[in-house]
C-alpha cells in the first residue's frame, strides 16, 4: 500500500513491521503488513493464536511501537509522533473496548461513562450521551455501580465510555471474551448499531466466527501476514474461510 492511498482511511498500516526480541530469539509478529480500515465501517481481524492479529490492533492504535513501516489514523502518521503527541491523540482520536471492562468500582455508570472527558476538562455533548445510552440500552442503570451490573452492563458501559468522546476509531480487543453468548450478542448488536446509525467505525479482533459475522469486512491474518478477507461475511462463510486456511 502507498501512503497516500491511507489518507482517506479511519487508520492504515503501511509495510509495518514489528519484531520482538533479538538475535536468536527474536520473533517477527507482523511480516510487513498493509491494510486500511474504511470511515463508518466494522472490520474484524481474524486469526490462529500467535497469528499477529492483537499485535496489529495494538500497532494501529499507538499502544505499540512498530519496528518498521508506518501507520495512520486519518492523515496523522503515528510512527511521526513523540510519546506526548501520541498521548494526546489517543485520548482525543480514539476509543478502546477491550475485554477487561476497566470501570472505577466507586462510580456508577453514568460516571464511568463520562470519565474520560471528565479527566480531559470537557463536558459530553448531551444529545450524543442520550443518543449513545439509548444505543446501548442502559437508560435504567445509569446509577448503578459496577458490582450491580451483569458482565453484559459492564461491557456495554465501556462501549459507551469509549464512543462518548467522537473517536475517529473504536479499536476493540476480544471485547466479548469475558461475556457469555447472550451478553456477547447483545454488546455486539450495539456495536453494530453505533457504526450504523451513527456512523462509528470500528476495528474489532475476535477469535469468535460469530462475533465476527456482526462486522461488514473480515481480515484474516496468518503468521504474521494478512492471507485473505471476506465481505459482508456470514459464521458459515468466516468458519469455511478459516478451514480453508488451516487456522
Amino acid at each position: 500500500m502507498d501512503p497516500r492511498t491511507a489518507l482517506g482511511r479511519a487508520a492504515a498500516a503501511v509495510d509495518v513491521t514489528k519484531v520482538y526480541g533479538k538475535g536468536d530469539a527474536a520473533v517477527t509478529a507482523l511480516g510487513g503488513v498493509s491494510v486500511g480500515f474504511a470511515p463508518g465501517e466494522f472490520s474484524a481481524i481474524m486469526g490462529p493464536s500467535g497469528s499477529g492479529k492483537s499485535t496489529l490492533l495494538h500497532c494501529l492504535a499507538g499502544l505499540d511501537t512498530v519496528t518498521s513501516g508506518q501507520v495512520f489514523i486519518g492523515e496523522v502518521e503515528l510512527t511521526a509522533l513523540k510519546e506526548k503527541q501520541l498521548t494526546r491523540l489517543r485520548r482525543d482520536k480514539l476509543g478502546f473496548i477491550f475485554q477487561s471492562y476497566n470501570l472505577v468500582p466507586t462510580l456508577n455508570a453514568l460516571e464511568n461513562i463520562t470519565l474520560p472527558l471528565a479527566i480531559a476538562g470537557r463536558k459530553p455533548d448531551p444529545g450524543w450521551l442520550d443518543l449513545l445510552v439509548d444505543a446501548v440500552g442502559l437508560r435504567d442503570r445509569l446509577a448503578h455501580r459496577p458490582s450491580e451490573l451483569s458482565g453484559g452492563q459492564q461491557q456495554r458501559v465501556a462501549a459507551a465510555r469509549a464512543m462518548l468522546g467522537r473517536p475517529a476509531i473504536i479499536f476493540a480487543d476480544e471485547p466479548t471474551g469475558n461475556l457469555d453468548s447472550r451478553a456477547g450478542a447483545e454488546l455486539l448488536a450495539y456495536i453494530r448499531r453505533a457504526v450504523t446509525e451513527l456512523g462509528q467505525t470500528v476495528v474489532m479482533v475476535t477469535h469468535d466466527a460469530t462475533a465476527a459475522a456482526h462486522a461488514d469486512r473480515v481480515v484474516f491474518l496468518a503468521d504474521g501476514h494478512i492471507v485473505d478477507e471476506l465481505l459482508e461475511p456470514t459464521a458459515d462463510a468466516i468458519l469455511e474461510r478459516i478451514k480453508v486456511l488451516g487456522g
